[in-house]
């Protein structure tokens, strides 16, 4: 299988229970919630995504190996601490597959997904974070970590908090209402002490 990827770069994963700790993102293309295309965005099932995914800027790969030893390249050498590679998108599961897990691993590296949970997963996932969408079927409902776009009519956080994640997070949705809704995540979050408020910090502090 060949790999149409948008960006690959070492940066900080800005958000949930992994912030703060160095990953090689993989940006895949494509997603099947929306087009990425402006034009398209009033008619897509997740209309307020913030990531440019459309293009393979980055490439595409031939095969597992060629993507994996890409994304090894782009890893601090001779430091401590294991290699950690995030698989995001767009939609990563609608590419990712085991022989690039298994790829991922030979190198050292563990495997994360973000994930809108739409689809099913390949064995070798060390970490998975589903961030359901409203009106979006939800596939996956167990994993390491579910984090909540708020607020979502149709998504609202009661309807996820009997699902097996370890962690539940609640992060405020970007754009023109930020501030009022960094105000009733944190609010919620105090209310509902399942759920953990989450800030994108890669934001804050002017990281990719």
């Amino acid at each position: 299988m060949s790999y149409a990827v948008k960006e690959l770069f070492l940066t900080l994963q800005g958000e949930g229970a992994q912030a703060g700790r160095a990953a090689v993102f993989c940006r895949f293309a494509g997603c099947n919630l929306w087009s990425g295309r402006e034009e398209d965005r009033a008619d897509a099932v997740c209309r307020f995504c913030d990531t440019d995914f459309v293009g393979a800027d980055a490439g595409k790969f031939a095969d597992a190996d060629d993507l994996a030893r890409a994304i090894a390249a782009l890893w601090p050498k001779g430091k401590p601490g294991r290699p950690y590679v995030i698989f995001t998108g767009g939609e990563p599961l609608l590419q990712l597959d085991e022989a690039l897990t298994s790829a991922m691993h030979v190198l050292g590296f563990e495997v994360g997904v973000e994930t809108n949970g739409t689809q099913s997963r390949p064995p070798g996932i060390n970490w998975l974070c589903v961030s359901p969408k409203a009106g979006a079927p939800l596939l996956l409902t167990e994993g390491d970590e579910l984090k909540l776009i708020y607020p979502q009519d149709g998504a609202e956080p009661e309807l996820y908090t009997g699902m097996a994640f370890r962690n539940f997070f609640l992060q405020a949705m970007d754009g023109p209402r930020q501030t009022e809704n960094i105000r009733a995540a944190a609010a919620y979050c105090q209310e509902n002490p399942l759920w953990r408020f989450s800030l994108q910090m890669h934001k804050v502090v002017g990281l990719r």
